[in-house]
């Protein structure tokens, strides 16, 4: 029996400890441009935001992503993200 240690992630909105796959990855490039990291391998500074709405407008509303990744976060952000958690 080989047990795989499960990497886990805290949710930037939520504080909830999670394992990584069950997050989702916004990042901060050096350039100052951010995206949504789907691999979770882009470079960069990176944070986790859990997949469910809630999470995701809690994040917007207080602003957490601008805080954590220290720079403006575009509301096209939310909306992508929002669009990956409601799909099945």
């Amino acid at each position: 029996m080989n047990n795989r240690k499960v990497p886990l992630r805290k949710c930037v909105a939520t504080q909830e400890m999670k394992p990584k796959r069950e997050l989702v990855r916004i990042v901060r490039s050096k350039e100052g441009e951010v995206s949504i990291d789907l691999t979770g391998k882009k470079s960069g500074r990176g944070a986790y935001l859990s997949r469910n709405k809630e999470a995701i407008l809690l994040a917007q509303k207080k602003n957490i992503l601008e805080h954590q990744l220290k720079t403006k976060i575009d509301s096209s952000v939310y909306e992508e993200l929002l669009a990956l958690v409601e799909q099945p």
